[in-house]
């Protein structure tokens, strides 16, 4: 990858938690469980932005049934890396009413950003809302938090990570699989 002395050497001193191949495997068992849960229900796919995009955008084609996507543009993490307040920047551009809503974003940290998505969901009177993430972290959640995805494709401890969706300081989201951050580099 060409990336500037910062995040190359971010990248370099970095650990590989899970390569492409294994990352790509793990969403292949996601679809196969989502196309036997969710294949009849016309479900609309909202892409928690930006994290989202990555795994949405590798999950999408492995999917053989009917649906909508749409997305979310709400964080938890602020300028540092940190988990903070919830900013909420753009609501889904569709009417949720009635209908079937996975939201999928790439990790399960704290749960605050899913709980936030879900209770959205319900207010717009969606039938039913489900959660996907590409990786969730085993780790104590906020009160009042998810405590769990209803799928999920990997899990890991509590490191920071980056890579296939996963931002360090909003760069490396590109990276070929999920990586451990050295924790001075944090």
């Amino acid at each position: 990858m060409q990336l500037s002395k910062r995040f190359r050497e971010v990248y370099e001193k970095a650990t590989c938690i899970y390569s492409k191949k294994e990352v790509d495997a793990a969403l292949d068992r996601m679809a196969e469980e989502m196309s036997v849960r969710l294949g009849n229900s016309d479900p609309v796919f909202l892409c928690v932005l930006l994290g989202g995009i990555v795994p949405l955008g590798n999950l999408l084609p492995r999917l053989d049934f009917q649906l909508e996507i749409n997305y979310i543009h709400i964080s938890s993490y602020g300028i540092k890396n940190s988990v903070g307040e919830l900013y909420w920047k753009a609501e889904p551009t569709i009417d949720l009413f009635g209908r079937t809503v996975v939201v999928v974003d790439d990790i399960l940290d704290t749960g605050t950003t899913l709980r936030a998505a879900i209770e959205y969901c319900k207010m717009k009177n969606a039938k039913e809302v489900y959660t996907a993430v590409l990786l969730d972290k085993r780790k104590q959640r906020k009160l009042g938090g998810v405590e769990e995805a209803d799928f999920k494709a990997l899990t890991m401890e509590d490191k920071f990570v980056f890579g296939y969706g996963l931002d360090y300081s909003e760069y490396l989201r590109n990276a070929p699989g999920i990586y451990a951050v050295i924790s001075d580099e944090v």
